[in-house]
Order: C-alpha cells, then sequence, then structure tokens
C-alpha cells in the first residue's frame, strides 16, 4: 500500500508545506512518513534497520504507558513495519523544529533522551485548527521556553490506519537525563506559559503521559 492510496487530509499536508515560518530554530521542511507504535523494543530496532528508520524506545520497567516504543520511516513497503506495530499505524507529517546539533552514527543509541508526548487535540477544535496552533504558537514558545532541549521534532498525523487516533506526536530531545529534568523550563514563568497554552489546543485530560526514550537510527 502506497502513501498516496490510504486517503490522508491532503488539504493539511499542503497547507503545511505551503506555509513560511519564521524563528529562532525553526526549519519546516515537512516530510510525509508512516509511523508505528507497539510494544516490543526488539522489534522496533529490528524494523527501524529493515527500513533506515528510526526508533525511540522506552527501555524503563514496563508501566502504566499506552505504548513503549515508536518507529518512524519512509519506505514504499509498509508491510515491513508490521513486526513494530502492535499498538497503532499512522501517517505523518514530520516537522523540524529545531533541528539536531549534530548527526547520529548510525545503527548505535543516541546519547541522551527523547521525550515523547503522544497528543490528542481539545475535543472542541479540528485537527486542522489544533495542529496550526501546535506548529505555529506552540512551538516557538517550546523553543523560548525548553532551554534544555537539543532538538524539536513535530509528527502531525494526517491518518490513522490503526489504533487509537492521536493528532500528534511530540519528540522533544535533551542531551542528557540532566537537561531534562533540570533544564526542561527556563523556571515558573515559562512553566505557565507552556502549560496554559498546551491547554488552548491539546486534551491535556486525554493526552497520555509522555515516554522517555532512547533513539535509534538507522
Amino acid at each position: 500500500m502506497a502513501i498516496g492510496a490510504v486517503g490522508v487530509r491532503t488539504d493539511i499536508v499542503e497547507a503545511d508545506s505551503h506555509n513560511n515560518h519564521e524563528g529562532d530554530n525553526m526549519e519546516h521542511q515537512p516530510q510525509m512518513q508512516f509511523v508505528v507504535t507497539g510494544n516490543d523494543p526488539d522489534a522496533a530496532i529490528a524494523v527501524a534497520t529493515a527500513t533506515g528508520g528510526t526508533a525511540y524506545v522506552d527501555q524503563r520497567p514496563a508501566g502504566d504507558y499506552v505504548f513503549r516504543t515508536l518507529v518512524r520511516a519512509t519506505t514504499d513497503n509498509p508491510e515491513l513495519l508490521g513486526p513494530a506495530a502492535g499498538v497503532g499505524r499512522y501517517v505523518i507529517v514530520a516537522r523540524t523544529m529545531r533541528a539536531r546539533p549534530h548527526h547520529l552514527c548510525a545503527g548505535a543509541p543516541r546519547a541522551g533522551v527523547v521525550a515523547l508526548f503522544p497528543m490528542v487535540r481539545r475535543p472542541d477544535l479540528a485537527h486542522r485548527d489544533s495542529d496550526a496552533h501546535w506548529r505555529d504558537t506552540h512551538a516557538p514558545l517550546a523553543l523560548r521556553h525548553h532551554i534544555g532541549m537539543a532538538h524539536y521534532l513535530q509528527l502531525s498525523v494526517v491518518h490513522t490506519l490503526a489504533g487509537f487516533p492521536y493528532d500528534g506526536f511530540a519528540l522533544c530531545g535533551f542531551g542528557s537525563d540532566a537537561d531534562l529534568k533540570e533544564r526542561f523550563f527556563d523556571g515558573p514563568e515559562g512553566r505557565e506559559a507552556i502549560t496554559a497554552d498546551v491547554a488552548k489546543f491539546a486534551d491535556t485530560q486525554n493526552s497520555p503521559r509522555r515516554l522517555l526514550t532512547t533513539e535509534w537510527q538507522f
């Protein structure tokens, strides 16, 4: 099944790709990809290896998480993603809001941690409106107030193939656990600004808790 056959919301993709955005470190070059979620770390890494994709694996002991792994990849053979798709399958547009400072050595886990936030939109908003706020308003705030964040990627869901219909996944990369814990916000005012803005586009009650993942890129 090719991406063009899944009935994605092309109006959202086209609008996103034609927007010109300005902001510190914001590099909007939307790219359509597949994302799958699951609970098998070994399968996630194997699938990322087979597709030349990227795996995000929460290696903490099993807990109350909706999934433990996410793989994103560009492929014309999405069946290859099946072993890592035990929870969900999505077509997404990936937006780089802050590029990583240096390239990852392929096939090795990246140092640091990626906080992965599944996002459900506010029930009174259409996906397009929630997504536009996330992209155009929230991203600049995140870049300003998450002072320890080394790279930032938004995965905007344009079609849910299987699983819970999330509206997006935020991938916030930090160089170390200490940066995540001690430099997530620039202070109390930054925390308040981010918390208030998230409530303007996301359903904070139904958006699952974040995952703390290790990134594997192939």
